[in-house]
């Protein structure tokens, strides 16, 4: 399968970092932005390139040449006047195979690109973007898809927006050689990828997303650029890819991030935790994943609806993206075993595998990202949440007050502070 890199951008925001090469070939750690990502897709089997070049791209082909001394063969299109985002595909259309994965030039990362590969067919789309919570969702595009991970709707930074879901675009997609068929490749011209190709595939329903918590970053800013180093330097990039193990901290919702209410019934009544939302900053931060696991019974007794949930949900990842954190799952068990409250829902009345202090959620969850749950803490702020995370085999972590013997912290931000 090929790779197409776009590689051509001038990076006008990071030109204070280095203006002398084109923005994909900015050192990190004394190697170009496009090594590391040529890297790790040798690594994957993915060493049949094709670079686009523009600005400066003699630099490009001046380093990798022909690519056989890093490992990959490579083939560059040059573009001799601005094309945009996806114009340059035109000259690839006769190329290409039945997919082909396409990236951003300027972006770090390492993911699984089997786990990918392998959403993208079973959707059987004609594209499947690379969607994951980021730390400024404020400023970001936001995409919003089914539970089937359908696209339905897509907000760019200036459209208007309320409570979302933290999911953003991250530059890489597989795409379909039914892309062509859209009557856009017919000549060369300048074309837009995000609003021109892939959005206008939402009403076909052909436009999926594969939504992951690996590391993908871009280099869009100086500030961006300097954490990303540090992120290399760390280990934190590779640890990431889901080949991999991962860490996990699993947070209770209510009585650990927001307010405790009872049975939080209104979205209006989700109010943030002092400290929260810092406490799951420096989660992120610090390479563990950040994943909520919530008893919502509310469904089960029909007091709650599920997109009612979800909205409320979407109202907290908000709030903590405002302080540029980030959860990179929800998980919550609907059910409830007691009968007899009107406007229940019968399917739902039953006892289940996933109400904590069951395991469900952390097991599933465990599954879904390869967690290591021996690795990993389960926090919260009342006794199930401890036996929960007994039961799954994690760290149990009991903040506030607790019974003696228990690990007892005033709040999420303390333990964090102790353990992160």
């Amino acid at each position: 399968m090929k790779t197409v890199i776009m590689a051509g951008g001038k990076g006008t925001r990071i030109a204070s970092v280095n203006s002398e090469v084109p923005k994909p070939m900015i050192p990190i750690l004394g190697k170009p932005i496009l090594e590391y990502q040529i890297d790790c897709l040798r690594h994957q089997g993915y060493d049949d390139i094709i670079l686009v070049v523009g600005h400066l791209g003699h630099v490009v082909k001046d380093y990798f040449g022909d690519g056989s001394a890093f490992g990959v063969k490579i083939e560059y299109v040059t573009e001799t006047e601005p094309l945009g985002t996806a114009g340059a595909l035109f000259l690839l259309k006769d190329k290409l195979g039945e997919d082909f994965l396409l990236l951003c030039g300027d972006i770090i990362f390492d993911v699984d690109l089997g786990r990918f590969y392998t959403c993208h067919k079973s959707h059987g789309g004609v594209a499947t973007l690379f969607t994951h919570p980021n730390s400024h969702p404020y400023d970001s595009g936001i995409i919003m898809a089914d539970g089937e991970g359908r696209v339905t709707n897509w907000l760019h930074k200036e459209d208007e927006r309320l409570w979302y879901r933290n999911r953003v675009n991250a530059g890489l997609h597989f795409l379909s050689h039914r892309v062509f068929e859209q009557g856009l490749f017919q000549e060369l011209k300048k074309v837009d990828l995000d609003r021109e190709v892939l959005k206008p595939l939402i009403p076909t329903g052909q436009l999926f997303v594969y939504d992951s918590p690996e590391y993908v970053k871009d280099m869009g800013t100086p500030d961006r650029f300097y954490a990303v180093t540090e992120d290399i330097r760390s280990g934190k990039v590779r640890q990431k890819n889901l080949q991999n193990k991962q860490k996990c901290v699993f947070l209770d919702r209510d009585g650990t991030l927001n307010k405790y209410v009872g049975f939080l019934r209104d979205i209006d009544q989700l109010e943030l935790l002092p400290g929260a939302a810092e406490a799951v900053r420096k989660i992120n931060e610090s390479g563990y994943l950040a994943i909520v696991v919530t008893n919502q019974p509310v469904i089960a007794r029909g007091e709650v609806t599920v997109p009612q949930l979800q909205e409320i949900h979407n109202k907290l990842e908000t709030l903590l993206g405002r302080e540029g954190a980030y959860v990179d799952a929800i998980y919550y068990c609907p059910h409830h075993p007691h009968k007899g409250f009107g406007g229940e829902v019968p399917e739902l009345k039953f006892d289940c595998d996933c109400r904590k202090p069951k395991p469900g959620m952390l097991l599933k969850a465990a599954e879904d990202f390869h967690i290591d749950l021996s690795a990993s803490y389960m926090v919260g702020d009342g006794d199930n949440d401890v036996q929960c995370g007994v039961n799954a085999g994690c760290i149990p972590v009991k903040i506030g007050e607790g019974p003696e013997g228990c690990m007892c912290f005033d709040s999420l931000l303390d333990f964090v502070n102790q353990r992160m």
